[in-house]
């Protein structure tokens, strides 16, 4: 016959006591009722987790046996009873019924050597070691002596279990051990690693006490996790990351003469205490030199004809532009470098200037990224800062080179008329050097303080006017993108406008129904503009205005003259009163 199994938290019992429980679980207390209605039979066995059990696997498969003795009814639901154990058991076949857990058990034999000489030499040495484990509680070594005279061995066994805080499942491993001395063997085993563990600590709480200074709450406590680490075996934090960059140094490709530098700033890093901020600057510069991509390129053959359908399928009209760029392209297929003058695409605002960059990058197979020059005035944003100021970094070419992790990216140099001038510096001599084909070759950064070869950078750059000093003039190869004509803005509008402002709106391309002449009326009424930006702008409102008269849906429409008119009117006098209001307020 199955016995009744009372799940209990963090108890482990051994046989010939007897133990007073306390359950105010509904399931614990009918479980006692049901076991007290039977055989008043019952078996202790340990839980993995603490909420009470669902399944079979919630139970140690351990556990003791005993018979209830006696039984106390609260008033607030809860039951105290006491257990007289009697074996140890091993449960099989666990079964749940209301939650209510039962299993067969299998006695486990316990050989009766309590009376042996060197199993009472054992327990007195656990005594021993428990003393110096409780130095601090005079109380519970008393306690503790009290149970060697006056009970028998079960009970010191489940007293040293308690006070050392053994975990549960260590207890299990002591509880089916067959005989008492091999008991005490492995009690004692837990509880010398329990000392050991409290040495560690207090190891480790004066080594800190020795270092602390008044005020310096968080140099204590990273010195804290130092000195954890240590006695673990494994090297402090500082080490561990010395021992890293070490690492990546030897085996990146840097120069040799770079690799030479960082390993004497690695070896000043390593002699400065790492609570001093030179020594996390230094980290920083170490990581930074790590991160550019010293011998990394983009090898992506180059294909004439692929590159033209490219220009062709992203860009209308510009013929001779295109066919200039071809032209760039192919010497750079025969020289396999970026020879010859850096081309400077100038023209109005939209017409297509910084797109073109980006459709060049794709042609070639290279990583695009655009420095935006509008406004700048320091030098340092080209050349970097010296790593000893507050807040240093690189300068953005070699932050572009980073984050593009390529030494052959396209740099689309963006508004380079707009750079201006201070007492900061002149940041067009540090912009000479770097599309010079003879000097970029050892750019060198004043946060880096190493040379890195630009020379496989394509630079490109784009302005809007011809506003530029004649040495910024010379080193650049200008190249006019004129004006749109009527028909070149009607040609974008259809293969590239309209999906566009589709998407931004919403709409379905299908639901647009607009004929040529209805774009054409588009751009001689309602823009006055070189590009297409204004043109764009245009129809993204009349898309958003026919989403407002019907109701947010794309209904299929025809967009005559108009239907235009009719939308775009509301639109335009909508900016006309703004501008009036503000000019009021002005």
């Amino acid at each position: 016959m199955k016995e009744f199994i009372l799940p209990v938290r963090d108890l482990v019992v051994h046989p010939g006591l007897t133990v007073p429980v306390y359950v105010d679980n509904p399931m614990s207390v009918a479980c006692i009722e049901s076991a007290m209605e039977q055989s008043r039979k019952i078996v202790l066995c340990p839980q993995h987790g603490w909420p009470y059990p669902v399944i079979a696997n919630d139970l140690f498969t351990t556990g003791t046996y005993g018979e209830i003795a006696q039984v106390l009814h609260m008033p607030d639901g809860a039951v105290h009873t006491i257990i007289r154990t009697t074996d140890v058991v091993e449960l099989s076949n666990i079964s749940v019924d209301k939650r209510i857990f039962s299993a067969d058990i299998t006695p486990v034999h316990i050989l009766d050597d309590q009376d042996l000489e060197q199993t009472l030499i054992l327990r007195d040495k656990i005594a021993d070691v428990m003393q110096e484990l409780t130095n601090n509680h005079k109380s519970k070594i008393e306690k503790l002596r009290a149970v060697i005279q006056n009970y028998p061995l079960p009970a010191f066994i489940d007293s040293v279990i308690q006070m050392a805080e053994i975990d549960t499942e260590n207890a299990i491993n002591i509880l089916r051990i067959t005989s008492w001395r091999e008991k005490l063997i492995a009690l004692l085993e837990q509880v010398l690693l329990v000392l050991e563990t409290q040495k560690i600590e207090s190891d480790i709480n004066r080594r800190i006490q020795n270092q602390m200074e008044s005020g310096q709450r968080q140099a204590i406590l990273q010195e804290k996790l130092r000195a954890i680490q240590k006695e673990m075996g494994e090297d402090d934090e500082e080490e561990n990351s010395t021992i890293s960059i070490r690492k990546k140094i030897e085996k990146s490709n840097m120069p040799k003469e770079v690799k030479e530098k960082a390993m004497s700033e690695l070896k000043r890093m390593r002699a400065m205490s790492p609570m001093s901020q030179e020594g996390g600057l230094l980290k920083t510069y170490l990581d930074e030199l790590l991160s550019m991509p010293w011998d990394k390129s983009d090898s992506f053959p180059i294909d004439l004809q692929t590159a033209r359908e490219t220009l062709d399928k992203e860009h209308s009209g510009m013929k001779s532009v295109k066919e200039r760029i071809l032209e760039h392209i192919a010497v750079m297929k025969k020289t396999g470098k970026n020879r010859g003058s850096i081309l400077c695409f100038v023209g109005a605002p939209g017409v297509g200037k910084t797109s073109l960059c980006k459709s060049i990058a794709d042609a070639l197979g290279r990583k695009y990224c655009r420095i935006s020059l509008g406004g700048i005035s320091d030098e340092s944003h080209f050349r970097g800062h010296r790593k000893t100021y507050i807040g240093a970094q690189c300068g953005r070419i070699m932050d572009a080179l980073k984050r593009c992790k390529t030494n052959n990216p396209v740099i689309v140099l963006d508004e380079i008329d707009k750079m201006g001038r201070d007492w900061r510096g002149d940041p067009e001599s540090a912009l000479l050097e770097i599309l010079d084909p003879e000097q970029n070759k050892t750019f060198r950064d004043h946060y880096l303080e190493v040379d890195f070869d630009l020379s496989n950078i394509l630079f490109i750059a784009t302005s809007n006017s011809l506003n530029m000093s004649s040495a910024l003039k010379d080193r650049m190869e200008i190249i006019e993108i004129p004006a749109y004509t009527e028909q070149e803005k009607l040609c974008i509008a259809r293969e590239h406008l309209l999906e566009r402002a589709a998407n931004d709106t919403g709409w379905n391309v299908e639901n647009i129904v607009i004929d040529d002449d209805a774009i054409l009326h588009i751009i001689r009424e309602y823009t006055s503009e070189q590009g297409v930006r204004e043109l764009q702008r245009e129809i993204s409102a009349m898309l958003r205005r026919s989403l407002l008269e019907n109701n947010g849906e794309d209904v299929k429409t025809e967009f005559t003259k108009e239907k235009i008119d009719q939308l775009l009117s509301v639109h335009n006098h909508a900016n006309i009163n703004n501008k009036i209001g503000f000019s009021a307020r002005i």
